[in-house]
């Protein structure tokens, strides 16, 4: 009789089977990881493609408006108002309504903080009668602006130009565009009153850089644009000077150059972080440099450094005395700042403009002090201004 195979023959076979199956197993499953990857990876080219045509369809549009411009110079306000009225929508929400134009062809569109504050629900209406919700991306209420963003497919959309506010010289002719009193399509027209106005802000801080205007400007039209001869925009209508709550003849804006500063972190962050020092200061006057025994009526006198802020932390000081001068009180004994970077600061104005033109959070900045009648130099990492 033949004899039977043998026991670990079959469990060599067993093995072998098992092998294969393992092997096959790996194999499918390395393919299965490798083929997820590719598909994940597939679907963030898309993504990306899509975000760049999207992109791209931009410039081009901005550059065909730059092209406009070019070839015909100045254009009378009717021209700019066709140009411009696709790009200017109503902000509505519980609380009231305002204006906005739209930024780019992603659907961000760019107004006040202030139009949106503590707003439950976001409505956005186009000229073409479309009306469609919005979702706060950033905001910034020490600058009073803030993006919103709606879905690009609802309309067509028409991103504006953004114009350099800093060539901006009084007596140029400007319009304001936008929805006062909820009067959709409106253009007033005015000019550049006057430049490099400060308006105040929360926490007892200061807007810099703002257009004054006489333009009309009216509930209602915050957040809307302020263009130039050129059709670009160069501020964002912000507020009025008025007793009545109607406008009076003095308008203000927030230039264009705060919002190409800002623009990017409001989109990318939801927010725009301003440098920080930490002292409240007075002006130097006559009466303070009597006081003090200053030679000049010029400069920053420290009344209080917040404890542990830059300037704290840099050893700066605050007044630690009062003398009585003409029946005024004035406080003394505080470290008086003269300069900043090798620029001299007259006023506190002056360092709030060049810290917000060109610093950030965690800059050194060296400030020119006299403390106790001597000059010196005391250098300073600028923070992050904390919220009010």
């Amino acid at each position: 009789m033949p004899e039977e195979p043998s026991s670990s023959s079959s469990s060599k076979w067993v093995y072998a089977f098992a092998a294969i199956l393992i092997l096959l197993i790996v194999n499918t499953a390395v393919f299965a990881v490798a083929f997820l990857n590719l598909q994940t990876q597939l679907e963030t080219m898309e993504t990306s493609l899509t975000e760049q045509s999207i992109e791209i369809r931009d410039l081009r549009n901005r550059i065909e408006i730059l092209d406009a411009i070019n070839q015909t110079g100045l254009m009378p306000w009717s021209t700019i108002y066709e140009n411009l009225k696709d790009s200017v929508v109503l902000i509505q929400t519980n609380l009231g309504l305002g204006s906005g134009f739209v930024y780019d062809l992603k659907g961000h569109i760019i107004t006040n903080h202030h139009v949106i504050e503590d707003a439950d629900a976001i409505q956005v209406t186009f000229l073409d009668g479309n009306i469609t919700s919005a979702n706060l991306i950033g905001t910034d209420i020490y600058s009073d602006l803030a993006v919103i963003k709606v879905d690009p497919e609802v309309t067509t959309l028409y991103p504006v130009v953004l114009g350099s506010s800093s060539d901006l010289i009084v007596g140029e002719p400007v319009a304001a565009m936008g929805n006062p009193f909820g009067l959709s399509d409106t253009l007033t027209a005015g000019i550049v009153s006057s430049v490099e106005r400060t308006l105040d802000a929360a926490g007892g801080y200061v807007i810099i850089d703002i257009i004054q205007i006489d333009a009309a400007v009216n509930p209602g039209n915050s957040g809307g644009p302020l263009v130039n001869l050129k059709g670009q925009v160069v501020g964002v209508n912000t507020a009025i000077q008025s007793g009545t709550g109607t406008f009076t003849g003095i308008g203000f804006a927030i230039p264009s150059d705060t919002v190409k500063r800002e623009i990017g972190d409001l989109i990318e962050t939801g927010t725009y972080k301003h440098p920080w020092l930490g002292v409240s200061a007075l002006d130097v006057d006559l009466t303070i440099a009597e006081a003090a025994g200053l030679e000049k009526p010029q400069g920053v006198l420290i009344v209080d450094v917040t404890e542990g802020s830059p300037a704290d932390q840099a050893g700066l000081r605050g007044t630690n005395q009062n003398v009585t001068l003409d029946g005024q009180i004035i406080p003394i004994g505080g470290d008086v700042i003269t300069g900043i970077d090798g620029l001299p600061a007259r006023r506190m104005a002056d360092l709030v403009v060049y810290m917000e033109r060109n610093t950030r959070p965690g800059d050194s900045v060296v400030f020119e002090i006299i403390r106790d009648g001597e000059e010196r130099s005391v250098e300073v990492t600028l923070g992050e201004r904390p919220l009010p």
